[in-house]
């Protein structure tokens, strides 16, 4: 069985020493080098770019650089969803963001895991977990996701916040680690300005 597979199937593997698994990462920090100086007005060369990135890029979706991957086609962005400013996807293992989705500025999705032992994890081993982000999700800035997490439809994170398990849909969320504060209900919906 090769890294990738062992990687691919939620197993420990060579992360660091490989030359496979080094040859894709190089290939998209290549494409994120490439997307993080170009001009903003180069709007065709920038989805041009992404494209050849990211395994799926929805319909209507925007990211603002600078954007990183680790590899890239682990990294599949529904449509409507805005990626804000210093996104990092490390994307050792699929990372699914649904539709309609807000990520705040300097927000951090990590699947990868390493041993607690020093040696073993000197020798280049991790494991790596997926994340998912169900559709009309909004993470405030600085927003950190450890892997094996699912946020469930329509729920909000506090700005800071550190995810480590399973958010429920339809709550806001919030602190390290981040837990659950109260559902959304309808009386979170905008009330109309009354006529003067």
């Amino acid at each position: 069985m090769t890294e990738r597979e062992k990687k691919d199937r939620g197993l420990w593997y060579d992360a660091n020493f490989n030359p496979e698994l080094l040859k894709e990462r190089d290939h998209a920090e290549e494409l994120c080098f490439e997307l993080n100086r170009t001009s903003p007005v180069e709007r065709e060369k920038i989805q041009d770019i992404i494209t050849k990135l990211l395994a799926h890029f929805g319909e209507g979706s925007t990211i603002l650089p600078p954007f990183n991957v680790d590899y890239g086609y682990n990294c599949r962005i529904g449509e409507g969803t805005f990626v804000n400013h210093y996104a990092y996807l490390m994307d050792c293992a699929p990372i699914t963001i649904g539709n309609h989705c807000f990520i705040g500025p300097s927000c951090g999705m990590y699947t990868a895991n390493h041993p607690l032992v020093a040696g073993e994890r000197n020798e280049g081993l991790e494991i790596a977990l997926p994340i998912t982000l169900e559709d009309n999700i909004w993470l405030g800035a600085g927003v950190t996701i450890l892997p094996g997490v699912t946020i469930g439809e329509g729920s909000v994170i506090g700005a800071g916040s550190v995810v480590t398990k399973d958010i429920p849909p339809h709550v806001v969320a919030a602190g390290n680690p981040c837990q659950v504060i109260r559902e959304i209900t309808e009386e979170d919906r905008i009330k109309p300005e009354k006529e003067l």
